[in-house]
């Protein structure tokens, strides 16, 4: 009997059963080794008579596995697919892609971008200038904000701190261990700036799978704050200064070298030279760690200011001189700019009620020989939002405390 090649090896006959969305329903007899794409044909030939005339209607419909709800692959065989005899299996139409926008629809999504861009400063100008000056107004208006008694001793708490950090640094090169009484309040102190950092927050963000190094980084420039330093990391993903350390984080190798040398010059031979020499290298120390602790503007009121027109240095001046409290800083780059910065470095006076009656305390004067207490004032006096962490402090806590009670009661008085 003679047989055709093609009989011998052709492959598996399979009985599927196919249903479309309109409802219709057939077998479809389908050898093993066909491809998805001819069995889509050949049920687009059943139900849709014609509709291959159209070389795209294939491409714009597929064929799903009703039991495991896989779309089949047009490129592979029903054996690939694993398809069985009295399988179902469904004919569908594809989704359309969304239709790509209009240039017209382009430019009115970038025209309605720019009427919402914050106006800059010649903008903001040129829209005023015929409106009556009221600088007078606003002038009455920021100084009466001043009467409140916390705004009021804010701003007169940097005052005091200045004048109060001359006196701590003379008190403290009086003291023969003041270099190893500094190094271990500032060995406390760096133990306590890794303490600060809120570890649920950081636990959250490393959970994100942002780094630990830039996460922390990220919480201290946002006040701990989760959302805020979550959106920081994600914006500054791309920027090559992300992992760049904050300054006062890295080790201060040059204040340790300045206090071994100092304390070897302790060691010497004790002459009023010898001791002249002491003092000029413990002031050396102070000056290093206040260069340390530079101030550290509000990275979100540093970008809302710059939007309105001003300057970056003129923002963080304008930070600077008013605690990073963004809405007084725009008063201060709107007004007279008063105080300046360079006003910031002024003391109080010396002889003034207030001082004398602050040297006077007990509680204040102990805590003036504490080298915690000037690395505390110097910390104040740069980051001014650190105030409440030391507030809570139990060796500096008590000085501030007094400090505010006496300026409350003169002020009253």
């Amino acid at each position: 009997m003679y047989v055709q090649e093609e009989k011998i090896f052709a492959g598996k006959v399979l009985r599927v059963h196919v249903c479309t969305m309109e409802g219709a329903e057939w077998l479809e007899e389908v050898p093993e080794d066909t491809t998805v794409e001819k069995l889509k044909e050949r049920c687009l030939k059943h139900c849709v008579p014609g509709s291959l005339e159209d070389p795209k209607t294939v491409t714009h419909h597929k064929l799903i596995h009703a039991t495991s709800e896989k779309v089949l692959t047009d490129t592979k065989t029903v054996l690939e697919e694993n398809i069985q005899d009295r399988d179902v299996l469904l004919l569908i139409k594809k989704r359309a892609p969304p239709p790509l926008p209009k240039m017209a629809d382009v430019s009115a999504e970038e025209k309605r971008k720019q009427e919402q861009k914050a106006p800059d400063k010649d903008a903001i100008l040129k829209a005023t200038a015929n409106l009556p000056s009221r600088s007078a107004d606003r002038t009455v208006a920021h100084h009466s904000m001043r009467d409140f008694p916390f705004l009021q001793f804010q701003t007169e708490l940097r005052k005091i701190l200045v004048s109060l950090i001359e006196v701590a640094q003379k008190l403290l090169a009086l003291n023969p261990d003041a270099v190893e009484l500094f190094k271990k309040a500032n060995a406390m102190l760096d133990e306590d700036e890794e303490d600060r950092v809120d570890e649920i927050a950081l636990r959250q963000l490393t959970e994100m799978g942002f780094p630990e190094s830039r996460a922390v980084k990220a919480l201290r420039l946002n006040h701990m704050s989760v959302t805020q330093a979550m959106e920081w990391l994600i914006e500054h993903a791309d920027d090559p200064s992300v992992d760049a350390p904050l300054p006062g984080q890295t080790p201060a190798e040059a204040t340790a070298e300045a206090a071994a040398s100092s304390a070897e010059a302790a060691a010497g031979p004790s002459s009023e030279e010898g001791g002249e020499e002491a003092k000029d290298e413990l002031t050396e120390i102070f000056k290093k760690i206040r260069r340390k602790r530079e101030f550290r503007p509000d990275p979100r009121a540093v970008i809302a200011l710059m939007e309105m027109g001003f300057d970056e240095k003129e923002v963080v001046d304008a930070l600077r001189v008013n605690n990073n409290q963004q809405n007084a800083a725009c008063e201060w780059l709107l007004g007279d700019r008063k105080p300046s910065p360079e006003d910031l470095d002024k003391g109080i006076d010396t002889n003034s009620p207030l001082f004398q009656a602050i040297l006077e305390n007990p509680v204040v004067q102990l805590g003036l020989t504490n080298p915690k207490t000037l690395l505390a004032f110097e910390d104040m006096l740069e980051n001014p939002l650190n105030s409440t962490q030391w507030m809570n402090d139990p060796e500096t806590g008590p000085v501030m405390l007094q400090i505010s009670r006496i300026f409350q009661t003169l002020n009253r008085t």
